[in-house]
């Protein structure tokens, strides 16, 4: 069965179609640079642009870098335009797809549910939070392979100030940061996350998961088994996918 998936994230808007018997792209993915500014009706385009790259026609799973309540609502939008709060988010993509059924889901939350089933996260009970770390930080939090969705963990202070502020990739990226340097702050926030919900596995994910042996080695002092996203930077393409078609 095919579902197609879409991420929309702070720089760049990629999908493909979803293969969801084996939990994988069955085709190429496409992207396109998320547009400045990221206005609703601006990413709708893009969206259009990458459904339409592959001629799909059904029903369409997307991920939205913020807070999505009953499925369609878009509460907060951190590194997207700020006039993305209060949109019907599920009602703005449908029409502009053409009439596509649309499912929108937190990006995070789609990640972690990709790697619950198909990655990291398989098979495994008790506590286990997912982070993925690129313009911002998502998270996604589940208990017995339960999902507490919106958790928004990259808005935790550190320092005084959101802790993606201070560890996101992008961060490490805008300031030229060691491998080194940036796992030091990466150790800091998980040690924070780790002291508030204690769990037993942490997945990382987002494009860095790509990288992971530059870094994790280096991030000690971590009680709970700290792990790379198995299906790294597709996890939220493949978990959007996954939410449209429970919806179906």
């Amino acid at each position: 069965m095919q579902i197609f998936g879409v991420d929309i994230g702070g720089s760049g808007i990629k999908g493909a179609p979803v293969d969801l018997d084996r939990g994988e792209l069955a085709d190429e993915r496409f992207k396109v640079l998320t547009p400045h500014p990221s206005t609703p009706d601006a990413v709708a385009d893009c969206v259009k642009e990458v459904v339409g790259h592959f001629g799909w026609s059904g029903p369409v799973g997307l991920t939205f870098p913020g807070v999505v309540t009953g499925g369609s609502t878009i509460r907060t939008a951190a590194n997207v335009d700020k006039s993305w709060v209060d949109v019907d988010a599920r009602a703005l993509l449908g029409e502009r797809l053409g009439g596509m059924p649309v499912t929108v889901v937190n990006d995070a939350d789609a990640a972690g549910v990709a790697e619950m089933e198909f990655g990291a996260g398989r098979g495994r009970g008790g506590t286990v939070v997912l982070l993925t770390f690129g313009t911002g930080i998502g998270s996604a939090v589940f208990t017995d392979g339960v999902l507490v969705p919106n958790t928004e963990l990259g808005h935790l202070e550190l320092n005084g100030h959101d802790a993606e502020k201070h560890a996101s990739t992008k961060v490490k990226e805008d300031q030229d940061l060691s491998w080194e340097h940036w796992a030091k702050r990466v150790q800091k926030y998980l040690a924070h996350v780790e002291m508030l919900f204690s769990p037993e596995l942490f997945i990382i994910g987002g494009g860095v998961s790509r990288k992971a042996h530059k870094f994790l080695p280096l991030i000690k002092d971590i009680k709970a088994e700290l792990v790379p996203a198995q299906l790294q930077n597709n996890a939220g393409i493949v978990g959007a996918a996954m939410r449209a078609a429970k919806k179906g």
